[in-house]
């Protein structure tokens, strides 16, 4: 870690950094040896959008059931699968310490290290106080999200019915200063949720509202509505349903806009065909595919609270067949746009003719992870099912549904209903998965196979695939079922051998 924390430091004093230019009011100059002066230079930081949104979150993405794994779709194209991705897919806890390919890590530490510098320069820089109040209480912000980021991922589950059975569990590391000798040592698990809350307690004093400039958003930015739904999904997770119901209508108090896929979505205007065997086939993508470099549809994705981004580097979130079937294929939009029909073809499947297809959002590699509209009406809907509202939770969700699901389909499928809390409360859980199926999937299988109500539980995962190990697939023998058990201490993933070496032993590795 002090390897890395040293690389940052080196980039953030030269200030190359180089986004949103046309929103800052003054840059920093670019000279060597420069420390910043004056607050306008730590603004700067902050609105480097690209350094804060990208999430390379694999297991977000891949150690859920929204994934596929599948044998036949290996025979197909063997370079389907890297090994890495075999490593999340099936929950593999030994080898996968040795990927070469993990940077949710130390990307979500450089986020921290960056808040806490912007902090600890407050204080010698130029500046009014109201400025460097706002910037210190987005650096806790910043600082909250990605160490809860890094709790969904490398520490067991945690909510208010479980947390005496974990609460001394290894959390992570809390690093609160930019210095390469502050303790390396991960805290307990309760001392990691303590100092989350802590720092999303003081961010909570944020209140302006999200800033539109050039007729965009500027969701990369803290504001109120980005912290008050950070704090509903954060006490969500734990459990606290009346917290999370507050939060979440504060939230959308501030902002609540909504893409209506009936007519803010549309197919790419610029047709893709591959030949299959001597025929044309027509890949047919959301104009959100078109950009790849050019971050403007991701940031006209109005219902954007706070913008972040899970990446996949392969190019493929490959749908399970559980995934597919939750959809309503002939009136759900979100099937319609984002289930690329025959995507597997541009993934190197040609030759052999398997059809499979592909989910794709922005681009080929990026879904939004940060708090959306969407995703706070599903945490009001279920906040409210559990406090013994479902009928109001059945009217929050059809409110998102409103704008999901095809002007012309039948009342009966356009809206749900419920005969109970239970019933809501499924309904409801089943809508996050189909909003949000690779990135807060792993979250609500972790919650609900710990919470207080058992009859929401997702149990055990599972998969069929072949044998493998650290360099390939090994066929012989054939497929095997891989299961990921509802209290399994996998759900806390590995942590790559590069850090602890780089903690010189000081970060202990999870126990299974």
């Amino acid at each position: 870690m002090k390897k890395i924390y040293k690389i940052i430091m080196s980039i953030v004093i030269l200030f190359t950094f180089g986004a949103c230019d046309s929103y800052l009011d003054k840059e920093p100059s670019k000279s060597t040896s420069v420390v910043p002066t004056e607050t306008a230079q730590l603004e700067y930081l902050f609105n480097n959008y690209s350094t804060f949104s990208e999430e390379s979150n694999s297991t977000a993405f891949l150690s859920t059931d929204s994934y596929g794994v599948m044998s036949d779709l290996y025979d197909a194209s063997s370079s389907i699968y890297s090994i890495s991705t075999l490593e999340y897919a099936l929950w593999n806890q030994d080898h996968i310490t040795l990927s070469s390919s993990e940077y949710f890590f130390s990307g979500e530490y450089k986020k921290i290290f960056i808040a806490n510098m912007v902090s600890s320069y407050l204080s010698s820089v130029s500046g009014t106080e109201e400025d460097k109040t706002k910037l210190e209480r987005e650096a806790k912000f910043i600082r909250a999200y990605s160490l809860w980021e890094l709790a969904q991922v490398y520490c067991l589950p945690y909510t208010n019915t479980n947390k005496e059975t974990v609460k001394d569990e290894m959390g992570m590391t809390i690093k609160t200063s930019t210095s390469f000798e502050e303790m390396q040592e991960r805290s307990t698990l309760e001392e990691t949720y303590d100092a989350i809350e802590s720092d999303l307690t003081e961010a909570l004093n944020i209140t302006n509202d999200m800033e539109i400039v050039n007729n965009k958003y500027v969701s990369w930015r803290a504001n109120k509505a980005a912290v008050n739904a950070f704090a509903a999904r954060f006490y969500l997770g734990l459990g606290d349903y009346e917290k999370a119901l507050t939060y979440a209508n504060t939230a959308l108090e501030s902002h609540k806009v909504l893409m209506d896929y009936n007519t803010d979505m549309h197919y790419s205007s610029n047709p893709s065909y591959v030949n299959v065997n001597g025929e044309q086939v027509e890949i047919k993508y959301p104009y959100t595919h078109d950009a790849q470099s050019d971050p403007t549809d991701r940031m006209e994705w109005k219902e954007f609270m706070y913008y972040r981004l899970v990446s996949h580097g392969s190019w493929w979130f490959i749908p399970s067949a559980k995934l597919l079937s939750i959809y309503n294929h002939d009136y759900d939009l979100r099937y319609k746009y984002h289930i690329v029909e025959h995507y597997s073809f541009d993934r190197g499947t040609i030759d052999s003719g398997y059809d499979y297809p592909g989910y794709i959002f922005f681009f080929k590699d990026c879904i939004p992870s940060g708090p959306t509209t969407a995703e706070v009406l599903l945490i009001k809907a279920e906040c409210q099912a559990r406090l013994g509202s479902y009928a109001e939770a059945m009217q929050t969700v059809n409110t998102l549904r409103d704008t999901r699901m095809d002007i012309n389909a039948p009342d009966s499928v356009r809206n749900l209903t419920a005969s109970s809390k239970e019933d809501a409360i499924a309904k409801i859980i089943e809508e996050r998965w189909r909003e949000m199926p690779f990135t807060l999937r792993w979250f609500d299988i972790r919650r609900l196979n710990n919470n207080d109500d058992s009859s929401d539980d997702v149990g055990d995962l599972t998969r069929s695939f072949y044998s493998y190990n650290s360099s390939a697939v090994v066929k012989d023998g054939g497929v095997k079922t891989y299961t990921l058990e509802a209290k399994s201490r996998r759900y806390a993933c590995p942590i790559n051998q590069k850090e602890i070496d780089a903690s010189s032993g000081r970060i202990k590795q999870n126990t299974y």
